[in-house]
């Protein structure tokens, strides 16, 4: 029963194109001979990266949910159509408090890494009256309305979020490889701009050249025709092409033996028909271009053949396009090299877009050399005037000592006194202290003592 949670995982976390370089998976054993392994209850199976901004928050929540007992069993015997339809997440409000209170956590978590992205984003603005409230709308795989709690409404718009965003994740993929295309394309008309006459001769006749090398290649089998599936039979299954089997076939290529063939099991069946095409070791073959090869083989398969559209394929959903007649006589398969890519009306508008954003980048360079230039100025002004009014002090200073004025200090007390000065206040004040430290010499009679001593005469003689 463990195949329809996997089926939820592989529907959220799709393996996209992003996932370069990949290769058939080995068959080391012939499963025709051997008995079905069954999967090991509980056993956990890894899912690549979508490439979603939210990927960990949605394997997160998906992983907190499959530990409740109940959310669980509805999980497995749900379709894709009620989980798409939200009718799923209306089972939140039944699962235990300890998955709730868990859920809560991860949201709160969520928005504020959100938070902190648009913060980044605005710090050069300094704006400190920042609405979070309404930059967190442009999120819509949660209810950024109550950021504290995670409730059915969350967990519908990360559905829908998922999956409309994963539908898109191809021809968004297709786009920038258009781009990478185009700019390529640039660069080399750029370059030939900075070349003489017959150098450019030279680069073009190499262009030319590598260009007809790379489409000298063997035939591309059409992806998901019996001829492109026999050879992956004889030359990655090492089986004798007579004894070719669908099923059989699929039970082989079903690498996780969940019941389905999913994008990354599909996209591994394509591995051979693009070594006839490209070659890492050769200067003219692109591996970006390979790629997309591959990409194209894996959605043009799923058109075909995914008759209920969940990006899966099953037994019976291949087993049914293996009767069909483009499965025995298909079309000729038209690979890259073989299609124009952009036109020039296509390539011009971009390069007038490169042009304005360089146009925009210069300007800010000059307008940021202006503003250094300015602070620059503003410094060497202010170092100037603190120069000068340095030596206007030392000019007072110097007059002062002339006139025989003692300089003032930073409080306003005298730094120091003339010399003469200084020498009658240390005379008085010892003066002072010896009356009352120094016993009086011989005959002297202080005027205190001669008072005290009229007033005795006065009161023995009436």
């Amino acid at each position: 029963m463990w195949w329809r949670t996997i089926q939820l995982q592989c529907y959220f976390l799709l393996v996209t194109c992003l996932l370069t370089g990949l290769e058939a998976v080995p068959i080391d054993i012939d499963k025709t001979k051997v008995k079905d392994i069954p999967n090991v209850e509980g056993e956990k199976i890894e899912t690549p990266d979508t490439g979603l901004y939210y990927d960990e928050y949605l394997r997160q929540v998906i992983d907190v949910l499959e530990t409740d007992k109940h959310f669980r069993e509805k999980l497995q015997n749900a379709d894709i159509e009620e989980i798409k339809s939200g009718k799923l997440s209306k089972e939140l409000d039944l699962v235990s408090h300890h998955v709730r209170t868990r859920l809560d956590e991860l949201k709160r978590q969520e928005v504020a890494r959100l938070r902190m992205l648009i913060k980044a984003k605005l710090d050069s603005i300094q704006d400190t009256g920042i609405d979070y409230q309404a930059l967190l709308k442009q999120f819509e795989h949660l209810n950024h309305q109550n950021p504290d709690k995670f409730e059915p409404t969350d967990l519908d718009m990360l559905i829908k979020a998922a999956t409309s965003d994963l539908e898109n994740y191809d021809k968004t993929r297709h786009e920038e490889f258009k781009k990478y295309e185009m700019m390529k394309e640039h660069e080399r008309r750029e370059y030939l701009k900075t070349l003489n006459e017959e150098k450019r001769h030279e680069e073009e006749s190499k262009f030319e050249e590598m260009k007809k090398k790379h489409g000298n290649h063997p035939k591309v089998n059409h992806p998901g025709s019996k001829d492109q599936l026999k050879e992956v039979w004889e030359e990655t299954d090492g089986l004798d092409p007579s004894d070719f089997d669908p099923k059989t076939f699929f039970k082989l290529h079903d690498v996780n033996s969940d019941g389905f063939l999913d994008e990354q099991e599909l996209e591994a069946l394509f591995t051979k028909e693009l070594e006839k095409v490209y070659d890492p070791k050769n200067e003219e073959d692109d591996m970006v271009e390979m790629e997309e090869e591959r990409l194209r083989m894996r959605e043009h398969v799923m058109n075909e053949v995914d008759i209920n559209k969940d990006r899966l394929v099953t037994l019976d959903e291949f087993l049914k396009a293996t009767e069909k007649k483009e499965f025995l006589e298909p079309d000729s398969w038209e690979t890259l090299d073989q299609q124009q890519l952009f036109t020039e009306e296509e390539l011009k508008e971009f390069e007038n877009h490169i042009y304005e954003q360089e146009h925009k980048l210069r300007q800010k360079a000059e307008d940021l050399q202006k503003q250094k230039e300015e602070l620059q100025r503003q410094h060497d002004q202010l170092q100037a005037q603190k120069h000068e009014y340095q030596q206007v002090v030392q000019q007072m200073e110097q007059k002062k000592l002339q006139q025989g004025v003692p300089p003032a200090g930073p409080g306003g007390e005298l730094k120091f006194q003339p010399p003469g000065q200084q020498q009658e206040e240390k005379s008085e004040k010892h003066s002072l202290g010896s009356d009352h430290l120094q016993p009086l010499p011989p005959q002297h009679v202080s005027p205190l003592q001669e008072g005290a001593a009229m007033a005795e005469h006065v009161q023995i003689h009436p």
